[in-house]
């Protein structure tokens, strides 16, 4: 595959460190059915990740950050170093199947409208497990990731709407990207795929969840699995959008007041974890002068009520419902 620039998709990479895990996801690049522009961002790999990627994958285009700017921030570099219709941003531990460039052109070429913004897509676990399909959010702008620990055959059983893509496949129209603007770079990493979902809501942009899996997610490669850093970084999110939304000055804001509490609360006690608090007043901090933004008016699952949101924080939420035959909430989405 070359980087030819009549190609319809970008792939952008962000890598920091982790050769092993690198080299499978470019490897499997590689093996697409069709051509994308395969465009590779390190940012300040503490290891020698970027001399093996130049060494080993000198076909793609590939950026290398002077500094350690942030997920969301590397992504956007390698954003706008494209041009092509689609953008997919692939985490670097996620090893593609064959025919997943294919099969995000042909979801965009099938929606009836132009305005479609994002594909949403299957990711499997190692354990062949459900990984991600997408992303769901309550009328606070709390996110959650749909299906986690669900067996693939658990997706027809269960239709919670998507709001957009998980951030470790999201596919987007350039289009609309160009509209609302690209991940918003004050967060560092995790809830940035969120933040963007929104704003291509309140922009009138949709997005379609399209099951076709797109390849296997290691997961935690680059921040490690529930370390103390994700726990931070994840408060951190979760603290901005809270600020920047306005969401403890609207008409949900007792709820989402209980609830922090109840979240970070439960941790201080139960595990004398200080990261996810600190994380959130951070990101509350960091909130503060930004303009204030609009939740929007659809695409938020108005099913989600206060008890099921605590819940489905919950790892194992969705291999729960999966066994108990229930229903996972349809939401009255307000289209």
């Amino acid at each position: 595959m070359d980087a030819a620039s009549s190609t319809r998709l970008d792939i952008v990479v962000p890598v920091h460190g982790g050769w092993s895990h690198v080299a499978d996801c470019l490897a499997a690049l590689e093996t697409q059915t069709s051509r994308a522009r395969i465009i590779v961002v390190d940012d300040l790999s503490p290891d020698d990740t970027l001399a093996r990627i130049r060494e080993r994958f000198p076909q793609f285009t590939i950026i290398a950050n002077a500094t350690n700017l942030g997920f969301a921030a590397t992504c956007n570099v390698g954003m706008r170093s494209g041009s092509s219709e689609f953008v997919l941003l692939l985490n670097s531990d996620v090893v593609a199947v064959p025919s997943m460039v294919d099969q995000i052109l042909d979801s965009f070429d099938s929606a009836a409208e132009d305005s479609l913004g994002s594909v949403a897509s299957v990711l499997l676990a190692p354990d062949g497990t459900i990984d991600s399909f997408g992303i769901t959010a309550d009328v606070t702008g709390a996110g959650f990731v749909r299906f986690h620990g669900s067996q693939v055959h658990d997706i027809h059983a269960h239709v919670p709407p998507v709001l957009g893509p998980y951030g470790a496949a999201a596919a987007y129209r350039r289009a609309a990207l160009e509209d609302v603007g690209l991940l918003d770079e004050n967060i560092f990493m995790y809830g940035e795929e969120l933040e963007l979902a929104l704003r291509l809501r309140t922009g009138g942009w949709g997005a379609l969840a399209v099951p076709f899996i797109a390849g296997t997610h290691i997961g935690g490669a680059s921040a490690g699995t529930e370390s103390e850093r994700q726990r931070y970084l994840s408060g951190f999110g979760r603290g901005y959008l809270l600020r920047v939304y306005g969401v403890l000055q609207g008409r949900h804001a007792a709820r989402a007041i209980v609830t922090e509490a109840i979240v970070t609360g439960a941790r201080l006690v139960l595990r004398r974890d200080l990261a996810s608090l600190k994380g959130r007043l951070s990101g509350w901090r960091k909130g503060y002068r930004v303009p204030r933004r609009a939740l929007p008016t659809s695409g938020l699952d108005t099913n989600i009520g206060f008890r099921l949101s605590l819940k489905m924080r919950s790892p194992d939420y969705w291999k729960s419902l999966a066994k108990q035959g229930a229903q996972a909430p349809r939401g009255r989405m307000k289209e």
